[in-house]
């Protein structure tokens, strides 16, 4: 399909810069079946789900992954993106061209790293040096990745090392939130479970590549990176009971229905699942393993307003978008939320 089929012209005022305190009282677009939208807030989420159904939230939990050193005299930016093994991290470089593989990058507060190699995309892998655990060099010399749309406007500080983690953030290793559950706060989950409405986990490593534009003109032509993700099979058990009972499984966030569609076959059963994906969903796409959505609003032409047309057809969701612009809604990261349940296969 054409990328230009999913533009559409955003305010630069609605783009949120800090989340809703609390959290919880962001602001919620409820888009269910083919027509009728509601406007609501997070905190109405137990009286719109159903008891028996499920949330599936995202464990992953960010690291300051965003590191500035020296090569020299060049200054090098480096951002990590994906976990190789115990030391080495693939990044992507700002100031590349000072680069080579064989340097040596001084990230300050006695943490260095080996631009090793240089990949096909233009990304490099970083060994990084010494003795200690790269999880401590981090906390020493990093900062938290915020996404560019609001790192352009204002500088990263201390309140976003608890402002972008999320309630659940357990397994370290994402480069960027899954922002969808930034909005869940004790009280919200004590009212769900209270509701009759079950949690699950999974972990997704959130990587930088999700903040990297489409730059080819049709989707057939875009190229994913890959992310590492594991559902552990006493999860892939309950969720496949779920169905079974006649609940629903509601993905929060992108990242826990990509990789529960990654990890479901053909059957709709859900599979443990340990490793890669850079399963891109486009309209088109036929959804396995969830029954709904709950989402943050995304950039134009980006894969992910491409995965969230997928599930309730394009121009349901350029009429979504179109009302949220038009209501005042928060974008992106920081923004409000949308829960989506598409009732009808999409078209």
């Amino acid at each position: 399909m054409r990328v230009d089929l999913f533009d559409f012209e955003l305010p630069p005022e609605l783009i949120a810069l800090r989340p809703a305190s609390p959290r919880d009282a962001a602001r919620m677009l409820v888009a269910q079946g083919p027509g009728g939208l509601d406007d609501c807030r997070v905190l109405d989420l137990p009286d719109i789900l159903k008891a028996g159904d499920v949330l599936v939230f995202n464990d992953t939990k960010v690291i300051p992954a965003q590191l500035t050193g020296k090569r020299g005299d060049a200054t090098i930016g480096a951002t990590l993106h994906k976990r190789l093994d115990l030391r080495r991290w693939q990044a992507f470089i700002r100031n590349a061209k000072r680069l080579k593989p064989g340097d040596t990058v001084d990230f300050g507060s006695g943490v260095e790293a080996l631009a090793e190699s240089r990949g096909d995309d233009g990304s490099y892998t970083l060994v990084f040096l010494g003795e200690e655990p790269v999880e401590v060099l981090l906390e020493r010399a990093g900062t938290m990745p915020l996404p560019p749309y609001i790192a352009g406007k204002r500088a990263t500080d201390e309140r976003d090392r608890e402002d972008y983690q999320t309630l659940f953030a357990r397994e370290e290793g994402a480069v960027a939130a899954p922002t969808a559950a930034l909005h869940f706060t004790p009280r919200l989950t004590d009212a769900l479970d209270a509701a009759g409405i079950g949690r699950e986990t999974l972990t997704l490593h959130v990587g930088a590549g999700t903040f990297m534009p489409v730059k080819v003109e049709d989707t057939e032509d875009h190229r994913m990176h890959s992310e590492w993700g594991r559902i552990e099979p006493e999860v892939a058990e309950r969720l496949n009971a779920v169905r079974a009972a006649g609940g629903r499984i509601i993905a929060v966030g992108t990242t826990s229905l990509r990789l529960l569609e990654s990890a479901t076959g053909e059957d709709g059963v859900v599979k443990p699942f340990a490793g890669d994906t850079e399963i891109f969903i486009t309209p088109g796409y036929r959804f396995r393993a969830i029954d709904g959505l709950m989402t943050n609003f995304h950039l134009p032409k980006s894969t992910l307003i491409m995965l969230v047309s997928a599930l309730m057809g394009r121009e349901r969701m350029m009429e979504v978008y179109a009302h949220a612009i038009a209501q005042g809604y928060r974008f992106y990261s920081y923004g409000d939320s949308s829960l989506l349940i598409p009732g009808e296969a999409a078209t």
